[in-house]
Order: structure tokens, then C-alpha cells, then sequence
């Protein structure tokens, strides 16, 4: 069941508010007479304003074995995101709170004050053994709300005073605020930072990506980061076919001169509530190719909006597949990215202090 909205929320990504159905929730009735005279009676709706609840787990590490993906830990401080991203492979874990992957995801968010409590006694217990830990792999850590809250920060300070190995993925200039902490963990090899970077072209960003900073912005904190010595890829996730592969070659450029070290991509993924959503906004957005878009969508998943089958997911399959995968790593060595290998180190990890500075056992 989906709960559309009259026309496209002014600043937001999904077109509506899609209920959770798969996990035996009950389904949200509204009363259909009433949604078809709300806006006669009431006008236009209003802009929806973000709403934060705290919330407070028990842990902050979560750890997997995905045998497709570098890091076997992360942390995420926030669930939801601001920036809105119509592709956002995180959406779906809003339905485990009875919320919707469509607007709630963007709306409704939830912070971890906590997390830099709980990452400090996680660090410190006896026989922990330090391997990177990457933030930004469900929700991003520089999204709009960390100006407020400062989670990321607060973590990024244990780690560095535990000379711990930690990879950050945003699509926010946020980033630059938290250089001295990076520079210095930086210069021992403890991080890295992926700047994504879909689109150059402002009218795709402003739909796809609605209130995440623009590419401008993007690239100048890539460009910052070199400077102060901290290695940069930059991220082309996801390539959308027939709305931003066109962009490759000229993104892998803008993202060079900027003096990024690396790039990497994944074709998108459209997995759970999310295929529904991103064919909402294209039929919106971008009704004169849309079968053409989830087409050639389809011929990178083995015929299926998405190919959930470890590797596949995040290389896709087919000729569309290899000739993206072609054209990037062309225009990579083209422009000199990718040339040497970024590898952290996790032999100089020591236990943080206590919470009022006693040493740690």
C-alpha cells in the first residue's frame, strides 16, 4: 500500500509515503473521500519539517560477513537521512519501525547521542582487536542533523585517541569540520574518505538527491581533504542508466583535478520498498524514459528490479553492466586515479581512556 502525495513534497526525495507491508504490520487505512478534498479544504500541504527522536541501544558497533563488502564493522548514529536519495538502499529499515521507506525515511529520523559512550567501552574491552570500522554505510554520518548532535565527531575523537582504522562514506562538505581529527589520524594511515558524487548536473541533483549539498560543494571537500593530506576516493554510486551514466567520464575528471586518489561505483540497486519509490519518482521526474530506464535497470539484474546474490549486487551483470564498468575504469586510468593501493593500519590501536580520563585496563 502506498499513501501518495498530491503532488511532489518541496525538498524531499520519495513521492510518497509508502507503508511497510513485509513484515505482517497492520496496513494504515486514511479515508479516501477526505485525502481527495484535503487539498480543496486546507490548500497546499505544508513543507514537511524534520522530527529527531533519541534513541538509545545498547551497542553501536554492528558487525557483519557479507563476503562482498571490505569491512566486517560500522557504525551508523543516525537511522534515516535527510538528504532524501530516491535510490537510498537504507530506506527499507525504516519499515522495521512500523515507518514508511518513503517520506518517514526522510522525515522521521532517529539520533545516538550515545554512541560515543558506547564506542569507547566497546574499544576497551579486554581482547578486542582492532579491525577498520566504517560510518556511513546505512545512513549518512554528515547528514544535516550531525551540526546539531556532533555523534560523528564525538566518535571520530575516540578513534583517533585509540589510533583506530575508520573509513567515512557522505555525500556532505560536513566532512571538512572534522579535519583535524582526520589529519592527524591520517598521517599514522588510520583513514580514509569516499566523497560521493552521482551527478554534476544541478536539475538531476535537486530531484535525486534533494538536500544534500550540491556537487560543487562535494568536490571542493575532496579538494580539501588532499590538501590536508587525507586519501580520497570519490564515490560514482549509484550510476543510474539513462539519467547519470552519460556524466562518467566528466565526473571521473571534475573528481581528479579536485585531487581525489580513487574511484569506485555500484550500478543502482533497487531492493524492497525501494523499487516502488524510485519508479514513482521517475514516472514524475522523468516520464518520456522510464521503461527505458528500468529496462536497462533490469538487464544489469538478471531480469529483476534487483539481484540481491552477494558480488552481483553491487557489479550487476550483462552488457550494459560491462560496458559501464568499461567506460569507468577507462576514465580512471585516464586520470590517473587508482594507481596505488589505500591500506590501513590497525597495529597502533591502544584502549581509550575511561570516561573521566582514568586509564584503561
Amino acid at each position: 500500500m502506498t499513501r501518495p502525495a498530491p503532488h511532489p513534497v518541496r525538498g524531499r526525495g520519495a513521492t510518497s509515503n509508502q507503508v511497510p507491508t513485509r513484515f505482517g504490520l497492520a496496513e494504515r487505512e486514511e479515508d479516501g473521500d477526505w485525502l481527495d478534498q484535503r487539498e480543496a479544504i486546507d490548500g497546499p500541504p505544508p513543507l514537511l519539517r524534520t522530527q529527531v527522536t533519541i534513541e538509545n541501544p545498547k551497542r553501536i558497533i554492528s558487525r557483519n560477513s557479507s563476503p562482498d563488502i571490505p569491512f566486517d564493522q560500522s557504525i551508523n548514529a543516525y537511522r534515516g537521512c535527510e538528504h532524501g536519495c530516491i535510490y537510498c538502499y537504507a530506506r527499507p529499515t525504516h519499515a522495521f519501525h512500523d515507518l514508511s521507506p518513503g517520506l518517514d525515511f526522510e522525515t522521521r529520523l532517529f539520533a545516538k547521542p550515545n554512541a560515543p559512550e558506547l564506542l569507547r567501552a566497546a574499544l576497551q574491552k579486554k581482547g578486542y582487536r582492532a579491525s577498520q570500522i566504517a560510518m556511513g554505510t546505512n545512513t549518512d554520518p554528515y547528514q544535516p542533523i550531525e551540526g546539531r548532535y556532533r555523534i560523528t565527531r564525538d566518535c571520530l575523537a575516540i578513534l583517533a585517541e585509540a589510533r583506530h582504522p575508520v573509513t567515512i562514506t557522505t555525500k556532505s562538505d560536513r566532512v571538512v569540520r572534522d579535519i583535524d581529527y582526520l589529519a592527524d589520524m591520517a598521517s599514522n594511515n588510520l583513514v580514509a574518505v569516499a566523497i560521493s558524487v552521482t551527478s554534476l548536473d544541478p536539475k538531476v541533483h535537486r530531484t535525486l538527491e534533494p538536500r544534500a549539498p550540491s556537487a560543487r560543494k562535494r568536490l571542493a571537500a575532496i579538494s580539501a581533504l588532499n590538501e590536508a593530506g587525507i586519501p580520497t576516493y570519490v564515490s560514482m554510486s549509484p550510476i543510474i542508466p539513462a539519467i547519470t551514466d552519460h556524466e562518467i567520464e566528466h565526473l571521473i575528471e571534475a573528481a581528479a583535478e579536485a585531487g581525489a586518489h580513487a574511484g569506485f561505483f555500484v550500478p543502482i540497486r533497487l531492493p524492497h520498498e525501494v523499487s516502488p519509490l524510485f519508479r514513482a519518482w521517475l514516472n514524475e521526474y522523468y516520464p518520456d524514459r522510464a521503461s527505458k530506464v528500468m529496462n536497462m535497470i533490469q538487464s544489469l539484474r538478471d531480469g529483476r528490479d534487483n539481484d540481491p546474490a552477494f558480488f552481483n549486487r553491487m557489479r550487476g551483470e550483462g552488457p550494459w553492466a560491462d560496458l559501464i564498468r568499461t567506460r569507468f575504469r577507462r576514465a580512471c586510468r585516464k586520470h590517473g586515479l587508482n594507481q596505488r593501493v589505500i591500506t590501513l593500519r590497525s597495529d597502533l590501536f591502544r584502549p581509550p581512556a575511561g570516561r573521566q580520563g582514568e586509564l584503561a585496563l
